[in-house]
Order: structure tokens, then sequence, then C-alpha cells
């Protein structure tokens, strides 16, 4: 699918580069109707390699809403976070949004401290009415269409080894792939907590793979990873 970033704008209280721990998440400011989802703690990739690794997550409203705001919890200042949206006009719920949206987080800072974040989504209700109509401009080139599909599973981790693979169709070819291990803790995961984890991620043709082991430390902590592949070429 051929995306723009998409940033300050609907993720206003990230613009101020932290969560504010005595304010409320604004994913539903301004919406007259809106049902909040609060995703996972998602942990940001650490190492200090250039280019920085960036982590991906996918949140869903429920069936028959689409994303009308985002915000994200922070617990590091240094955390980049931005997310996916289509390409239209105006920008708007419904056009470059959808029922899912593709978080994505890059530490930039110099001295990680087991940095993740906590996506949030403000759900509305997907059926309402249209505008007026709109001049038909004809077109020089293509217009942006969604060639891409996100193939997505998240699976439950416990201690020991978790395995979660996610494939293309028959008739799509990989694009790119990702995976993501989160925490549905109260409050952000500690860092012992964060590396009592550890994912590998493998390609193998249209599949891709990822291994995930997690020591005793886990017992108890309700834990998942997200394996997403981007797919073209489908019908």
């Amino acid at each position: 699918m051929k995306r723009l970033f998409v940033v300050a704008a609907l993720l206003a209280a990230v613009a101020g580069l932290g969560a504010t721990p005595a304010g409320a998440t604004n994913e539903c400011r301004g919406l007259p109707v809106c049902v909040r989802v609060a995703g996972p703690w998602v942990v940001v990739p650490s190492a200090l390699a250039t280019p920085r690794p960036r982590v991906d997550f996918q949140l869903s409203c429920p069936r028959g809403y689409v994303i009308g705001g985002l915000d994200a919890e922070l617990t590091d200042r240094a955390i980049d976070i931005d997310f996916l949206g289509k390409l239209g006009s105006p920008v708007n719920p419904g056009v470059t949004t959808a029922r899912s949206a593709l978080f994505r987080g890059t530490y930039t800072g110099t001295a990680p401290r087991g940095p993740s974040f906590r996506p949030h989504l403000g759900c509305l209700p997907s059926a309402g009415g249209g505008s007026g109509p709109v001049p038909r401009r004809i077109l020089a080139a293509f217009q942006p269409g969604e060639p891409t599909i996100s193939r997505v599973r998240t699976v439950p981790l416990r201690t020991g080894l978790v395995r979660a693979v996610v494939a293309c169709a028959g008739s799509e070819h990989l694009i790119s792939a990702w995976h993501a291990v989160a925490f549905y803790t109260a409050s952000a995961p500690t860092q012992a907590l964060i590396q009592s984890v550890s994912a590998t991620r493998t390609v193998q043709g249209r599949r891709v793979r990822v291994n995930v082991r997690a020591t005793a430390a886990m017992q108890g902590i309700r834990a998942v990873v997200q394996v997403g592949a981007v797919c073209g070429g489908g019908s």
C-alpha cells in the first residue's frame, strides 16, 4: 500500500516527546462520539547502530469503527513515533485512516533504559453521511491505490519457546517484514522484564518466522509477539 507518514496533527500528545503521567491521553479529543482502544507496551529496539532499528505494531478499532484519533505514551522522550496513513484528500478518518493503524517507533537517544511505548486509538462509528459532489479531475498518471496488504499474526507468549509464523498468499510476494514484543502491564515494563524476552526473525520465500524465548521472569505476565508481512502482487 502506498502510504504517507502522517505525524503531529493526529499524534498531538507525542509532539511533546513524552507522556505526561498526570494527564489523560488525547486520542478522543474533539470527537463527539469515540471509543478508546489502548494497546500494550511495545518494546522499542535500543541498538545505537546507524540506521537505527525501528519497531512496528498494528492496533485495531472494533469492527464497525474507523480511527478518528491517535496518541501514545512513551517511557523515554527520545522515542520517535509516527504511524502510516493513506494518501488522499481531505486528511480525515476513513480517508487517511482505516480500522487499523501501524505505529512505528524508533529510539533516537544515546542512553537507552528499556524504551517502550503504548499506542492508543480513538475510534468512530464508520457509518455516516457524505459530502457534496467533488469535481472529477482527469489523471495524467496513476492514482495512488493499495498495491500491498499486511498479513499480521499476534501470538501470546509464555515461559520457554514460542514460534509465530505469517506468510503471504500464494499469488503474493513478500515486500518487508516486522515483529514486535509487547506487554499488557499496568505500567511500563522494566528493563529486566524486557531483557527476559529475546526474539529472532527469519525470512524464507513468502514466509516470516519469529522464535521467542522467555525466561521465568515472564511467569504471570501477559505478553504477546506480533509478526507481520507486507505482501504485494495479489489480486
